[in-house]
């Protein structure tokens, strides 16, 4: 496929104070998928991921395991967020950590320039500053606990749990003077989505912009600010540069590095709405006052509830990928959250539903289409499937292939508008369709009559063309499922590398083999228990 269009996405770069649960997983899949429809696309596609490891978070985290930083860091890095990849199927295309000497280097240079420049001066900061958002809150941004061990103090709406009064002497990032500027952004309809988190955005920076403090000297772990080694870099700042560092930002003129970064930047940022301002102000102000693009656009996706309330490491209600991977699959999982969960809302996940769905909608619908096709063209074609080039179709064959048509094209459409459920729903159109069809035209009745030949041909040809294009445009949701399906159908190379585009003119020619196994194999529900007390699926005996 030749090269289209570059698209870079990155995800958050997540904290390594604790292990991943699904919501950090949650954000990993809808980046990759989106990646991976781009990718299969034939555009120039980057997927970054990564660690934030420095931070005040990270230091007391560490001494109270009794480790240093780094070794905190590295231990969490190799035993949680990197296997986290793997077990939920990212391809990612690059992990940054801003411990890495590349991811110092940048920083450091960017930091210089705008001190240089001019946008950096130095001043003291009294406020309430919360550890677990590593942020200084207004006092709105705060609420008086009623309840438990804080109860009558001021503690983050986020962490529930009180903030410090810290009185230090910083430096100061001059982000008033890029409000306008900002606000101008804004007007881009696209920029901030969705229209929730724009709004708020936009509220809150109408209501005035302070300077931004960009500096510690409370503690050291952390990038040291090249002209006063006594302070660290804020870490949001520290971390937001890990978007442009990882692709070569600060490295020599024509190098190839330097090349890069003016081959990808700017990136589409998937984040979670809680972080949004940082990414919908503060960077986008640190990149005007280096005289550098904005992002395409800043995506807000909702919050993954449970028992609705957003889950936390510190409120110990994080659900691990792996406990609903080991009974699922990969796919399973992420399919669940890119189709159940309307993409930019929040979402409630049961075990329940995600039960409900599997059984329906993947073993019963997709799954149980992909085994009946695929038997049906090896037992009545010798797995061949049939050129229908001469045959007359009739009304119902046509219909399948205007669906193919608006699955594909709705699609991509929605994947360029980030509505991952609307993409998969458009697709599920087929999936369902296909389904009834094949009721309808009852294929082993016409079998057993030669006079029908014609029509079984007609009939099997058009089933294979619907499932070899929902093997192709469900590569990028459900990758495993899909490889195992094209290889049945006898598809030519890797599924990945047919154009999810173009899925609806895919016909076949390679030999058909029945599916060894399910593609989603049946799962029984027992009222065991499972996180948070609910009824889990477990593999059939």
């Amino acid at each position: 496929m030749p090269a289209r269009d570059p698209f870079y996405i990155a995800t958050p770069i997540f904290y390594v104070n604790d292990v991943p649960h699904i919501g950090h997983a949650y954000t990993e899949v809808s980046a990759d998928a989106l990646a991976r429809w781009h990718r299969q696309g034939g555009d120039d596609t980057w997927l970054l991921t990564g660690t934030d490891e420095h931070g005040e978070k990270i230091l007391r985290t560490a001494r109270a395991n009794g480790v240093t930083p780094k070794e905190w860091t590295d231990k969490l890095v190799e035993s949680a967020w990197t296997p986290l990849l793997e077990t939920v199927d990212i391809a990612n295309d690059d992990f940054i950590r801003t411990t890495d000497e590349r991811h110092e280097v940048a920083v450091t240079r960017f930091i210089q320039k705008l001190y240089d420049d001019g946008h950096i001066y130095a001043g003291e900061y009294e406020g309430y500053y919360c550890v677990g958002c590593e942020e200084y809150k207004q006092k709105d941004d705060l609420v008086e606990a009623t309840e438990g061990e804080f109860a009558g103090q001021l503690v983050c709406a986020i962490h529930s749990r009180p903030v410090e009064i810290l009185k230090e002497k910083n430096y100061f990032f001059r982000m008033s003077a890029f409000q306008d500027r900002l606000l101008a952004l804004y007007e881009q309809a696209d920029f901030i989505q969705p229209e929730s988190v724009r709004n708020e955005i936009v509220s809150f920076v109408r209501q005035g912009l302070s300077d931004l403090s960009i500096s510690r000297s409370s503690f050291d772990w952390g990038i040291r600010v090249p002209w006063d080694e006594s302070h660290v870099i804020y870490v949001w700042v520290d971390a937001l540069l890990n978007y442009i560092s990882a692709i070569g930002y600060g490295a020599e003129p024509g190098s190839a590095e330097n090349e890069e970064f003016a081959r990808r930047w700017p990136a589409v940022q998937l984040v979670g709405k809680d972080i949004a301002r940082f990414h919908a102000v503060i960077w986008p102000a640190m990149l005007m006052a280096a005289d550098l693009p904005v992002p395409k656009r800043v995506f807000g996706h909702g919050w993954l509830l449970v028992g609705g309330e957003k889950m936390s490491k510190s409120k110990l209600t994080g659900i691990a990928p792996h406990q609903i991977t080991d009974t699922f699959g990969s796919d399973a999982f992420r399919y669940y959250f890119l189709r159940a969960i309307t993409f930019g809302q929040d979402g409630s996940f049961s075990w329940e539903d995600l039960s409900a769905r599997y059984q329906a909608e993947l073993a019963n619908g997709f799954g149980n289409l992909a085994s009946r096709v695929t038997a049906m063209i090896t037992r009545y074609r010798d797995g061949r499937i049939p050129d229908v080039s001469t045959v007359e179709l009739a009304e119902a064959d046509g219909a399948i292939l205007a669906t193919i048509e608006r699955a594909n094209a709705g699609a991509d459409t929605a994947i360029d508008r980030l509505a991952l459920g609307e993409a998969l729903a458009a697709i599920w159109e087929l999936v369902d369709e296909l389904n009834g069809y094949i009721t309808e035209q009852e294929p082993w009745a016409l079998s057993k009559d030669e006079a029908n030949a014609e029509r079984l041909d007609a009939v099997l040809a058009t089933a294979a063309r619907g499932v070899g294009a929902l093997a192709v445009l469900l590569s990028p949701f459900t990758p495993k499922a899909s490889a195992k399906l094209w290889a049945a159908l006898g598809g030519e190379g890797a599924v990945q590398d047919a154009d999810v585009r173009d899925a609806a003119n895919w016909r076949g020619s390679g030999q058909v083999t029945p599916l060894e196994s399910p593609l989603f194999p049946r799962i029984e529900v027992e009222a065991a228990s499972a996180p948070g007390g609910a009824a889990r699926g477990v593999p059939a005996a």
